[in-house]
């Protein structure tokens, strides 16, 4: 198949090429010294700006590792966060499923030209990806999936999130060298613990060992990154509103009005409450660690009554 041009490319829907030096670049990422100067972009662009979770493993993992990766995305994803994996096939793949299995967005991050796949059994997962989160790549249309592509891609997976969840990984893996980026990078490292006789829980058991929190639950995950997400909230906000009697700004107003009660999704609250999806998101889940909502089952959300 002939390759096409990034200007034809660029024609294509919801398909974006993001400078570091525009307002589309994503902020976490823009910290690091060696980010990417540009990135090309398929799917939602204000994905870009969730506060994000990463969630790595092994390519051949056990089933009980393919169901934590699931459960643990659609749960984080359910609360608000956006899942960063790297499309391939294992750990990663369950991650993404996970995330859209509960309307979340995810973002795959590519170790090779966006206009490709691989590998190719993911590419009915690509397109839902892209429809309702993004694949994300630096590298050039038409470059291929070379073995040192994917450590270069690691950075970017880590440096988009404020912390990474490993789940299985063999002692040497491209897992751990995520992992090792996130700690250099100054983001939080999770590992979930496993059986002593499973060989792809000793890379787990290696970063515990090195300083990453061991991870029960995903709850575990929410504490530790909770104070993150307000100061990367309190960043990301270039007008101060003053704080009514409430304790929330006008914005977190505004969205408990249009909660009320009854359950509803992300979708009824953009339209009720003006405010962009991104907001949303980040707000829905700073709300659920305060205690003033609650997080359903299929992505729905309502208030809790505190009489």
């Amino acid at each position: 198949m002939a390759s096409i041009t990034q200007q034809e490319w660029l024609t294509g829907p919801n398909h974006h090429a993001v400078s570091v030096a525009g307002g589309d670049y994503p902020e976490l990422l823009a910290q690091l010294p060696d980010h990417p100067e540009s990135l090309f972009v398929n799917g939602i662009l204000d994905t870009l700006h969730l506060p994000a979770i990463a969630i790595v493993g092994s390519r051949n993992p056990t089933r009980g590792g393919l169901q934590n990766a699931y459960e643990f995305a659609r749960h984080l994803g359910r609360c608000g966060f956006c899942v960063v994996s790297g499309l391939a096939q294992g750990i990663d793949t369950a991650a993404h499923q996970g995330a859209l299995a509960a309307k979340a967005p995810t973002i795959a991050v590519l170790g090779h030209g966006i206009d490709r796949v691989y590998p190719a059994a993911n590419r009915a997962l690509a397109q839902d990806i892209a429809a309702h989160g993004a694949l994300l790549s630096e590298f050039p249309l038409g470059s291929s999936p070379r073995r040192e592509h994917f450590p270069q891609r690691n950075r970017v997976i880590s440096g988009l999130s404020l912390g990474t969840l490993v789940i299985e990984a063999a002692k040497r893996s491209g897992s751990l060298i995520t992992a090792r980026l996130a700690g250099e990078q100054g983001r939080e490292v999770f590992a979930i613990p496993g059986s002593i006789h499973n060989p792809m829980a000793r890379g787990c058991h290696h970063l515990i060992r090195q300083g990453a929190k061991l991870v029960e639950s995903a709850d575990d995950v929410l504490t530790e990154l909770a104070p993150l997400i307000d100061r990367l909230m309190q960043n990301q906000v270039t007008e101060k509103i003053e704080k009514p009697e409430s304790g929330h700004d006008a914005d977190y107003q505004r969205l408990l009005n249009a909660l009320g009660f009854d359950p509803v999704s992300i979708d009824q609250l953009v339209e009720a409450s003006g405010l962009t999806i991104d907001q949303v998101s980040s707000m829905l889940l700073i709300l659920e660690l305060e205690g003033e909502i609650e997080a359903m089952q299929g992505g729905l959300f309502s208030r809790l009554n505190h009489r």
